[in-house]
């Protein structure tokens, strides 16, 4: 979605904004929530109808009631030495709970198989500590995870759209 800044018609997908229009000494004009949702026509009501929330604007995930940026899964990978900063965190829903896998690839001087369990434990305990989500760590072979020319792809949603 460009960052077109400018208002859109009733009923097409954006970004919400919230701004104040009345308070002439508030300091704060207006407040992005990266939310991405649709303002639906007027009714005979007289307040305006917003559909849910169908998706954020930057990269962060909502996991079990935490938010969760890529860059945070980032921080903990580049802490396991024995791991390669390539990552791809793929989301799924089982039985109602979302899970989180990441695949991570072995560095080529680490790839042993006692070498990749040692380094995933290591590394969901950081996630775990620190962001706050338990995560399955899936090490692959070095070069294992797809690499792109552009901006890297880093997060796959498998979770039904409600």
């Amino acid at each position: 979605m460009p960052n077109q800044r400018r208002v859109l018609p009733d009923g097409e997908r954006g970004e919400l904004v919230f701004t104040s229009l009345s308070k002439e000494a508030m300091p704060v004009i207006r407040y992005r929530t990266r939310d991405l949702t649709r303002l639906m026509p007027g009714t005979a009501r007289s307040m305006r109808r917003m559909e849910k929330v169908t998706g954020r604007s930057d990269d962060m995930m909502i996991v079990r009631g935490v938010n969760v940026f890529p860059t945070q899964i980032e921080e903990q990978l580049l802490r396991c030495d024995g791991l390669s900063p390539h990552f791809l965190i793929e989301l799924d829903r089982e039985q109602r709970l979302d899970v989180v896998r990441l695949h991570v690839e072995a560095r080529a001087d680490r790839a042993d198989e006692a070498s990749r369990a040692a380094q995933a434990a290591l590394l969901a305990t950081h996630i775990r500590n620190v962001v706050g989500i338990g995560v399955d760590v899936v090490v692959a072979d070095p070069g294992g995870i797809e690499r792109s020319g552009g901006k890297a792809r880093r997060i796959v949603d498998k979770r039904p759209k409600e």
